[in-house]
């Protein structure tokens, strides 16, 4: 057999395999299954026994489009940052894999592609609410890494704003319930992206971005932050509890009380010793709140 045959038989599908992995990882696929499963949540909460499930697969097929424009753009905007950045180096457009202008025409074609899908076969709102977290997160987030650690609130709105894409994808109006939902994700990105933040301090430093642990690298400012925002997570969570959802409010109080409490300890212990062990345990708990918050809310609603 011709060893050199076989290579050269399975290359063109290597090359054509890698090709479409870096066009994927422009589009930070990690945070696009976030938005869909909250997204999912918040529909199926908004219209528990009348999902329409075509135009919810509508809706989720044009938030992912819409959201992998946005992390195109961010980093294409990026990319001389990530260049100097060990963590983020080896993205396709630092390293070279993918030219400006390929990155560029792929988030015009997602942006366009998932607004029509959004306006066209979900409806108005939930399209206008997909183009403003784009907006947001690409206009105004995405800048303002370099100059303010305001960023961070910036980008905790762009990204409360898929629940309620999922939630308006029903045709359902926003209630106080939506809105609760929206605020808990707002509130629950502070102690998560402080705890990150913190870990790559280093690397947002050598990139220029302005986060709270390079303005004040004692980290005081960041740890405050988190509690803040993990201690303002708790009250605004138990909204759920005291509105009619046809479950047991008791048993979803108890379990939103618990997951809240961990994550106020967790975020105090690291705004106290502000080290690297004590955000990783607050980002641990942060990653598991979100998922366990919404299985319990779901679990009383359905």
């Amino acid at each position: 057999m011709n060893t050199s045959t076989v290579v050269t038989g399975y290359r063109p599908t290597s090359v054509v395999l890698a090709r479409l992995s870096d066009y994927l990882e422009l589009t930070k696929p990690r945070i696009i299954v976030l938005e869909l499963i909250v997204a999912s949540a918040a529909a199926c909460l908004a219209m528990p026994h009348t999902l329409n499930l075509p135009v919810l697969l509508w809706a989720l097929g044009g938030t992912a489009l819409v959201a992998a424009s946005a992390s195109t753009v961010n980093q294409w905007v990026e990319r001389s940052s990530d260049a100097r950045m060990p963590r983020t180096a080896d993205r396709p457009l630092p390293a070279g894999r993918i030219a400006s202008g390929e990155a560029i025409l792929l988030a015009a074609i997602t942006l366009v592609s998932g607004t029509a899908i959004l306006l066209w076969q979900v409806n108005i709102l939930t399209a206008s609410l997909g183009l403003a977290s784009w907006l947001v997160y690409v206009a105004v987030y995405t800048p303002l890494k370099k100059w303010s650690p305001a960023n961070t609130a910036v980008g905790a709105v762009a990204g409360a704003i898929p629940i309620l894409m999922g939630w308006t994808a029903t045709g359902a109006p926003l209630s106080l319930t939506a809105w609760s939902l929206a605020v808990v994700l707002f509130l629950w990105q502070f102690p998560h992206f402080m705890a990150i933040a913190w870990l790559y301090r280093r690397d947002y430093r050598a990139a220029g971005h302005q986060m709270l642990p390079v303005v004040d690298p004692t980290g005081m400012r960041a740890g405050a932050q988190a509690v803040l925002g993990a201690a303002a997570l708790v009250p605004v969570s138990l909204i759920p509890a005291v509105i009619p959802t046809g479950g047991s409010p008791l048993l979803y109080l108890t379990w939103a009380l618990g997951l809240g409490a961990i994550q106020v300890a967790l975020a105090i212990r690291f705004a106290i010793f502000r080290d690297d062990t004590s955000a990783r345990y607050l980002l641990r708990a942060s990653l598991v709140y979100l998922p366990a918050w919404l299985a319990m809310l779901l679990v009383v609603t359905l």
